[in-house]
């Protein structure tokens, strides 16, 4: 399996057709063999009759259900255990992620550029206090870890599974999922990347589940960069 893709659900049943189908015609033609793995974060709303759907239609699309809501980190996590790809890549289950961004990352890390490529939304289709917020945190984060990066808050996403094995499992991690990876010492690069008006749905993060309690985290974070265990292995039998 060349490559694993990602997709956290929670109540997306309105974008979750239309999601699978572009995922498809973005990575049709490419020669990979690949897999797409949905994660139904306990949704409420049929997203799981929906995504077993998919599954019965097409057995490239696999998935996990929680038997209650974990949050969007544990989500991930489960799936990158669960992913049997060399490279895996990242979307939002919203629709709000454009699938046909990923071949481009899936090329820079192939071709030896990159361990992982993260996204930046080039043009948010966000409100207004949400860029704020995110401009906040993402100037926050970059300041406490001392690794730039454009925009965490990001979805799209690649890199060699690698990158994510024995990663520190805590919630909210997926916030800061690009600068523990650069932390690590991996090669990191970023890609301009579309990100389009939500169709269905509301969104699930505001100012108050985001933004202060992601402030909060930096602290542990911070820790974290400051205690991480660095050693290069020079010679080995």
């Amino acid at each position: 399996m060349d490559l694993s893709i990602i997709i956290p659900v929670k109540d997306e049943a309105g974008n979750l057709a239309s999601l699978a189908q572009e995922v498809d015609a973005a990575l049709k033609d490419q020669g990979w063999q690949w897999e797409c793995v949905w994660v139904d974060d306990g949704s409420t709303d049929g997203s799981l009759d929906i995504i077993k759907g998919l599954h019965e239609a097409a057995p490239h699309h696999r998935y996990l259900s929680f038997g209650e809501n974990a949050g969007q980190s544990a989500a991930l996590l489960a799936g990158f255990e669960a992913a049997r790809g060399g490279i895996i890549a990242t979307l939002d289950g919203d629709g709000q992620n454009d699938p046909a961004d990923l071949p481009a990352m899936v090329e820079l890390i192939l071709d030896g550029s990159a361990d992982m490529v993260n996204g930046y939304r080039a043009k948010r289709r966000d409100s207004g206090l949400r860029k704020i917020a995110s401009k906040i945190a993402n100037g926050a984060r970059n300041a406490f870890t001392g690794k730039t990066v454009r925009d965490v808050g990001c979805s799209t996403r690649a890199f060699r599974a690698v990158c994510v094995r024995g990663l520190p499992g805590f919630v909210n991690m997926h916030r800061f999922f690009p600068t523990l990876v650069a932390v690590r010492g991996y090669r990191l690069a970023e890609l301009p990347v579309n990100h389009r008006p939500r169709s269905h749905g509301i969104s699930k993060y505001t100012i108050n589940n985001r933004l202060w309690v992601g402030l909060l985290d930096l602290f542990g974070v911070w820790w974290l960069n400051k205690r991480v265990i660095r050693y290069r292995i020079c010679d080995k039998s």
